[in-house]
């Protein structure tokens, strides 16, 4: 059984929901473990008590570090932050658990990744990275790193090595903005092939993890999981697909399915009296650093009307 740990708010369970639906149709044997980030998120996944979860309540995890930290950052670069101790939760909570892989909450499963662990594996390393692969004219190397914070296995082992240096790392600095070759948590791993050379892996198969950044690089039909960063719920009904532009084969079959769960998910928040707020009126501080720094904001807008039954 491989172990999984995602993160996210209360605003952010319609991604949530629907990253557990495609585990279900295409994981096999599983653990999501959620880390949530709000009490809300905690007792509305409480109350769904979906199979195969396991929930973490930040409030009871936190560590002084992160606490005295925590005033000075904002709430996604609070998150960032999160992410290495993520892992950590997981191992500290279940001695058996031998590795653990981050997602982020807004990844969606096309196949079995079990192609993903064959490679690390036969790497016989200890943490397993992936390239952006950004398509040329998307590359934010320079500024966002070459390396995602997306999906990112680590042992128990000498795995632990990696993260709590980068633990270490983003307790020290983590802001939305590039500064002295840093970005938030994910500029760090750009070195990492090199300062931990014997236990990091990268994973060969870029295909294998798609993204809008390298949506018109490679077949959508070659991902195992397509990443749906910038993807956003507005008011009026609407998803916000981003600023990239994306292929319309990708959109039809790619982008629709998933907005399919989307709305899925907010039925079954509404079912319960969840109300499901707008998750950006206009782009957020984050959004736009990310677009501006990388000169990507060309205004290639998407919207796709989810037509919900409540909302």
């Amino acid at each position: 059984m491989e172990h999984y740990v995602t993160l996210f708010d209360s605003l952010f369970l319609p991604q949530g929901l629907a990253l557990h639906k495609s585990m279900e149709r295409h994981v096999g044997d599983y653990t999501l473990w959620i880390l949530c980030v709000d009490a809300d998120a905690y007792e509305v996944l409480t109350r769904l008590d979906l199979p195969r979860v396991r929930l973490l309540k930040l409030s009871r995890l936190e560590t002084p570090e992160l606490l005295a930290v925590k005033p000075g950052r904002g709430k996604g670069e609070y998150c960032w932050t999160l992410t290495p101790f993520a892992p950590r939760f997981v191992f500290e909570a279940d001695a058996e658990v031998s590795r653990v892989t981050y997602i982020d909450a807004d990844i969606w499963f096309r196949k079995n990744p079990a192609p993903i662990f064959r490679e690390f594996d036969s790497s016989g390393k200890h943490a397993l990275i992936t390239d952006h692969s950004y398509a040329p004219e998307y590359d934010q190397s320079a500024t966002s790193g070459q390396y995602c914070v997306q999906f990112m296995t680590f042992t128990r082992d000498d795995g632990e090595v990696v993260r709590k240096w980068w633990e270490e790392r983003c307790i020290e600095w983590c802001f939305a903005r590039f500064e002295e070759g840093k970005f938030g948590d994910q500029k760090y791993l750009d070195d990492w092939p090199t300062r931990f050379e014997r236990l990091v892996h990268v994973l060969e198969h870029q295909e294998w993890t798609l993204a809008p950044w390298n949506a018109t690089r490679y077949p959508y039909s070659q991902a195992i999981f397509y990443h749906f960063h910038g993807l956003r719920i507005t008011g009026g009904h609407r998803v916000d697909f981003g600023a990239y532009g994306l292929p319309a084969p990708l959109i039809e079959n790619i982008y629709e399915p998933y907005v399919d769960d989307l709305r899925n998910s907010i039925d079954i928040l509404n079912e319960l009296g969840i109300v499901v707020r707008p998750q950006i009126m206009k782009p957020s501080g984050i959004e736009l650093t990310r677009r501006f720094l990388s000169g990507i904001y060309r205004h290639f807008r998407h919207f796709h009307n989810l037509n919900f039954r409540k909302y």
